[in-house]
């Protein structure tokens, strides 16, 4: 007898299957089939649901504000959101993940608070030796990440390129990315000093002081870096059409090079939603006007890697101040990931189920090293599962799990809800209120799937 039987549609790797099963023991993905389902200590029918494999989020900060017990917040959300697995940045507070020591730390955070599974990055300090990228890779972290502007001293520095060129030729010889925060310093600290000057202020300043053209030369130079050491340079997250040609250029050419899009692209217009939400859609590099028709077509061409939500831990109180420039950058997104990718790929005409299964579980998956376990609905899978139903609904962060409560999406239609989420194949979120423990989480490492074969 099985532990757990989910009856209804499964989003399966060869397409949907109407009135199939799936069947978990001991966490694990054990037969797949349709028709009469064999006995189970629980069956759980979706009816007119979808079954689908658990979201991966993979990019999400999820300590950048309240430090590691962070991960609880976060995680909780991530659950009633569809998402099992969350990839969370290295920027913690008060300290980066730059060493083992810092790694383990929280790991142990992750098994006292996390109620989702929790993959990391690494990162590297400006001067620091390259024995560390080592070290984290024996310990399973599945991604790199620097930045090339300076948001912090402590915390998010600024790396140079020589030590770029270093960090890309210590990972040659790994499937290992090391990705980056793609803006020029110099071109926005010039922009933003005018912009000041001039009194300019409000969201749209905020795009005009950090133009595309800072973005695309950092994403050039970074690209360039990784083609001279064969090693694989990721784009965590790109504005513009033309910032996923640069990728797809050197990914033509022979390079390991890829791009990931935010899901906030794809919703938001400064100079259609700007009035309305102001320092609520600010992100770095900001959402530009315009450019949702281009970034659409970008995703049905297969040039971007997957879709992120980049959710930022800031209470709400971080982007109420005097000035633009003073908000802070990034924006919660764990609970809307996932309804908010289904309903505009829906509204766009596309196949969303399709789409969304690709873009937040399968491709992830395979990206960050956790495939074939995670990802997909098949036989020796994890049972990271999610139930998604046709149910409509008016988001409202208040709502939310996340210990935030506000959105940019406050009072956007979504097509679809979560009404289950299992994580290892015990129930996590019924559709109405988390339902796992706190530790619940695993630590997730990377495998042995590979991007580039």
């Amino acid at each position: 007898m099985f532990d757990l039987v989910i009856r209804g549609t499964l989003a399966l790797p060869e397409g949907a299957l109407p009135g199939g099963w799936i069947a978990v023991s001991d966490g694990v993905i054990r037969a797949i089939g349709n028709g009469a389902a064999p006995e189970a200590a629980e069956l759980f029918e979706a009816d007119e649901g979808i079954v689908i494999p658990g979201v991966i989020d993979g990019q999400t900060h999820a300590t950048s504000y309240g430090g590691l017990p962070g991960i609880g917040p976060t995680t909780r959300s991530a659950v009633a959101g569809g998402v099992t697995t969350i990839v969370d940045m290295p920027y913690d507070n008060p300290a980066p993940l730059n060493s083992v020591e810092r790694l383990r730390e929280k790991v142990e955070a992750i098994g006292q608070h996390a109620h989702a599974n929790v993959a990391l990055y690494g990162t590297v300090m400006p001067g620091q030796g390259m024995e560390v990228v080592d070290e984290l890779v024996r310990e399973g972290v599945v991604a790199f990440k620097i930045s090339t502007f300076e948001s912090s001293q402590t915390r998010f520095p600024r790396i140079g390129a020589d030590q770029i060129l270093s960090i890309f030729d210590a990972l040659a010889a790994t499937d290992i990315p090391l990705g980056v925060h793609n803006e020029d310093q110099e071109i926005v600290s010039a922009f933003v000093a005018r912009a000041k000057a001039e009194g300019r202020d409000g969201i749209a300043a905020h795009s005009q002081s950090r133009p595309p053209a800072a973005e695309l030369s950092a994403t050039a130079q970074f690209l360039e870096l990784g083609a001279a050491a064969s090693a694989h340079a990721h784009i965590v997250h790109l504005s513009t059409a033309r910032g996923f040609g640069l990728v797809d250029n050197y990914l033509l050419d022979g390079f390991r090079a890829t791009g990931e899009l935010c899901v906030h692209y794809l919703w938001f217009d400064p100079e259609r939603d700007g009035a309305e939400l102001g320092a609520r859609m600010k992100v770095n590099p900001p959402i530009r006007p315009g450019q949702i028709e281009a970034l659409w077509n970008e995703i049905i061409e297969g040039r971007v890697a997957f879709v992120s939500s980049d959710h930022a831990s800031w209470p709400v109180d971080n982007k109420n101040t005097a000035s633009i420039f003073e908000a802070g950058a990034g924006v919660p997104g764990l609970e809307t990931l996932l309804p908010a990718f289904y309903t505009v790929a829906d509204e766009r005409g596309h196949d969303a189920l399709a789409l969304t299964v690709a873009h937040l579980c399968e491709r992830p998956a395979r990206f960050f090293g956790l495939w074939p376990e995670k990802g997909a609905i098949r036989i020796g899978a994890d049972a990271d599962l999610v139930v998604i139903r046709p149910d409509a609904q008016i988001w409202n962060s208040a709502n939310a799990h996340d210990g935030l409560n506000w959105s940019p999406f406050d009072g956007r239609r979504f097509s679809i809800s979560v009404a289950r989420t299992w994580v290892g194949g015990h129930l996590a979120w019924d559709g109405t209120d988390i339902v796992n423990a706190s530790g619940t989480g695993r630590y997730a490492r990377r495998g042995s799937s590979r991007w580039f074969e």
